[in-house]
């Protein structure tokens, strides 16, 4: 069955989601994180994607959860929705392949959430980011209270949280929440250049480490290195690394296959 509210569309190694309700900035439906699950969950067993972007049509990367229909659940429906946004979440967070966040205009409440549990944001520099629960009596969903202290602090992350006010794209630049600001004309260039970039390079390694690193705000530094030296037994028998190693040797480009 087709899913109007994601668009998706593979170019080579790289797989971009678009999410399609452009009408309502492209507010959360079952639909569309139903679709974003799938999609996520085929990607992690294709060897030819290396790499995912994520993105919104129309006006804005994603308003949330949808004004519109709040207040028409109960609270099982309710606990139903958000179990469900959570598969999503933490099955991007399980994904061993990098995924980019592309953010034009409004990113807000749980699209917010969607945003930072990607590995790499990029955002149009006239965009704005907010975390709009307190808005409407609401906490956060979909994460945003275990990644945003995390980058910023308990503080400043309660005073975004607590005001629900949009905070420009650039401040989120400089708290480094974002990793690159670019005008809205050429925003969609860059990212399919950083796209292009990170799927030549050696996936089997970004895949590994982007678990290493999400796992260390859990783990005791013992853990941690435990954990890095049983992986790296694991990497140095991939042909990704061979691959690195023949490459230096013969002074020239590596040709990685995320293998």
């Amino acid at each position: 069955m087709e899913n109007t509210h994601l668009l998706v569309e593979k170019l080579g190694p790289v797989l971009t989601l678009t999410l399609n309700r452009p009408e309502s900035l492209n507010a959360f439906s079952s639909e569309m994180v139903l679709g974003l699950t799938n999609a996520l969950g085929q990607a992690k067993n294709d060897a030819d994607v290396q790499v995912i972007v994520l993105s919104g049509a129309g006006r804005s990367f994603s308003a949330g959860g949808d004004v519109k229909t709040m207040g028409q659940s109960d609270g099982n429906q309710v606990y139903e929705h958000i179990g469900k946004l959570n598969e999503l979440i933490l099955q991007m967070k399980d994904l061993e392949k990098p995924i980019i966040a592309a953010v034009h205009g409004f990113a807000a409440g749980a699209g917010f959430n969607l945003a930072l549990a990607c590995d790499i944001i990029v955002a149009a520099e006239d965009s704005k980011f907010a975390l709009s629960f307190s808005k409407v009596g609401l906490v956060s969903d979909g994460g945003g209270s275990y990644f945003l202290p995390k980058l910023i602090g308990p503080h400043l992350a309660k005073q975004f949280f607590f005001s629900g006010e949009p905070i420009p794209a650039k401040r989120l630049y400089q708290l480094g929440v974002i990793n690159s600001l670019y005008s809205l004309e050429r925003l969609q260039e860059e990212t399919t250049k950083l796209a292009l970039s990170l799927a030549q390079g050696a996936g089997k390694a970004y895949g590994k480490q982007k678990k290493l690193i999400d796992q260390s705000f859990n783990r005791s530094l013992e853990e941690i290195l435990e954990e890095e030296r049983l992986t790296q037994v694991l990497m140095v028998q991939t042909d990704d690394h061979k691959e690195g190693v023949a490459a230096f040797k013969e002074k020239r480009k590596p040709v990685y296959k995320g293998r």
